[in-house]
């Protein structure tokens, strides 16, 4: 499959890549980690908001640019380059794209502007365990009058530390691991009953559980029948994920070769030892095929495919092994100072063991990629 970005895509990546080069380095993720901040930067997402990044993939008559989900996923690609600290994944991927594809005509009106202007911060609430299952779901919806009555409990929320609004899934019948029964909603976040857990996580971008106590709630989609719903957000979240963590993967490997061409050991660069080369290729060669995948990706979004969840498990299972394959390698090739907080490499070790487990590991992927190739 070809693939080739236009000359507007180009100039959106462009000025990303500006942006984020002179407006947020990583000096900027470690200053908010030194001020205990936990991934919060109001002042950057601000700015951000300026931009039009969180309206990229939101329709023009709900405030947003329209420019599609390759030009939010060239956009995720640099944030991803320099560990950007801000909800641009959750909101303007995941949040916009829940009201796009489930909301009522009032639900985009009420919700889609407020998100495109970067007031309204999203966060999709959907893990009650240690590891990826969208399915397996405790939670409980009681129909309350016109809407319905939330309890229950949901564990590592990204961005729910800060979220304004939670896309949350309930069970309104069936039991645990069962598809049928499954509805989604839209919370409040400061609606009555919703408590926060903050967590202060390994990557410096913050988190938090979240419990459920009587939580008032509307439904998104069809009651009942939230299961496909979620299974095309999450192809969404996970498509737009592995191009935040292929930029992450770029720039780390970019970092280890300029280290290997001025590194010297034993009177020469490190860069001219066979070994290390033979490494330095075997990442090239990875990321280069991870680009394909996720850019693949990205464009079958923006033409419907017949086949996107495919596209998304591979895009995901992709980036989630180069990533840890470059960031590994990243550590090990500077040596000890690659072991020291002093050094950025750390920094994109811990982000990608984060991002290589949300919304599902590389064998997660794996798996159900097989599945549907009906091995």
């Amino acid at each position: 499959m070809t693939f080739s970005l236009s000359e507007e895509q180009k100039l959106l990546k462009d000025a990303a890549r500006e942006f984020v080069r002179d407006r947020a380095p990583v000096t900027r993720l470690r200053k908010t980690r030194d001020d205990k901040k936990n991934g919060r930067d109001d002042d950057l997402w601000k700015t951000m908001s300026e931009l039009g990044w969180p309206g990229i993939i939101v329709p023009e008559e709900h405030g947003g640019s329209g420019l599609g989900y390759v030009g939010l996923g060239l956009v995720l690609e640099e944030t991803g380059r320099t560990l950007v600290s801000s909800p641009l994944l959750s909101t303007a991927m995941i949040g916009a794209a829940a009201l796009i594809l489930g909301g009522s005509d009032a639900q985009k009106k009420k919700h889609l502007p407020a998100i495109a202007e970067g007031k309204t911060v999203a966060a999709l609430a959907i893990e009650e365990g240690a590891h990826h299952n969208p399915t397996r779901i405790a939670a409980k919806a009681v129909q309350s009058g016109p809407g319905y009555v939330l309890n229950g409990c949901k564990s590592y929320v990204a961005d729910g530390h800060t979220a304004s609004l939670f896309i949350v899934s309930a069970r309104t019948s069936g039991t645990a691991h069962d598809a049928k029964g499954i509805t989604l909603f839209l919370v409040k976040g400061d609606a009555r009953g919703l408590a926060r857990h903050e967590l202060v996580t390994v990557d410096s971008r913050g988190a938090a559980d979240i419990t459920l106590t009587d939580v008032d709630a509307e439904p998104l989609g069809t009651v009942g029948e939230g299961a496909a719903l979620l299974d095309q957000i999450l192809d969404r979240a996970r498509i737009g994920l592995a191009a935040e963590m292929l930029g992450q993967a770029e720039a780390a490997f970019e970092m280890t070769s300029e280290y290997l061409k001025t590194r010297k050991q034993f009177g020469q660069v490190i860069g001219g030892f066979q070994a290390l080369q033979h490494r330095a290729a075997k990442m090239f060669g990875e990321l280069e095929m991870t680009k394909s995948c996720v850019r693949a990706a990205l464009d079958a979004l923006d033409r419907n495919d017949a086949k996107l969840a495919e596209w998304a498990r591979l895009a995901k299972a992709r980036a989630s092994e180069t990533l840890h394959l470059v960031s590994s390698e990243t550590i090990q090739m500077h040596g000890g100072i690659g072991m020291t907080d002093a050094h950025d490499a750390g920094f994109y070790l811990k982000r990608a063991r984060v991002a290589e487990a949300l919304y599902g590991g590389e064998s997660f992927h794996r798996d159900r990629y097989a599945r549907l190739q009906g091995c």
